[in-house]
């Protein structure tokens, strides 16, 4: 029996942090029982190295990705594409549900540096655990650890 692994893309505007660090978190968090890809509407050079050090931190290595440009085609095969922040914007592409996170913004209360980025990565690492609650995926075994 084939079981459909849902797809889901993660967008924001540069792909150098956030989205980057959804799709690693949900990676992680699924295995290989989800789809996971990035992208971003004006991508940057590199990732951001605050947010590279923060996944680390948790044992999540990202230091293999790199920015890429959000595409129709990319939009189509998600099943779910997931925009973080309020900056990056995307219109759905065949029917494909998007959902905007707005993800907490340390630096609007003075917090910056890697103080600012442990406090995104939590909020996104339980957005991220909520969604696949939702794929219905944490009852399957081949995640970490398994």
């Amino acid at each position: 029996m084939t079981t459909h692994r849902p797809h889901v893309l993660f967008v924001c505007v540069k792909n150098g942090g956030k989205s980057q660090m959804a799709a690693g978190l949900l990676r992680a968090l699924a295995g290989d029982s989800v789809d996971v890809s990035s992208a971003g509407t004006r991508p940057g050079p590199a990732l951001n190295a605050q947010s590279v050090d923060a996944l680390l931190e948790v044992g999540i290595d990202i230091r293999d990705e790199r920015p890429r440009a959000l595409d129709d085609e990319l939009v189509a095969a998600a099943d779910l594409v997931v925009v973080l922040g309020r900056e990056a914007e995307v219109t759905s592409v065949g029917g494909t549900p998007v959902e905007t996170w707005e993800t907490d913004e340390p630096s609007e209360r003075g917090i910056e540096g890697m103080d600012r980025m442990r406090l995104v990565r939590d909020d996104i690492a339980v957005r991220v655990q909520r969604l696949l609650a939702r794929l219905g995926s944490d009852d399957d075994d081949s995640g970490p650890g398994a």
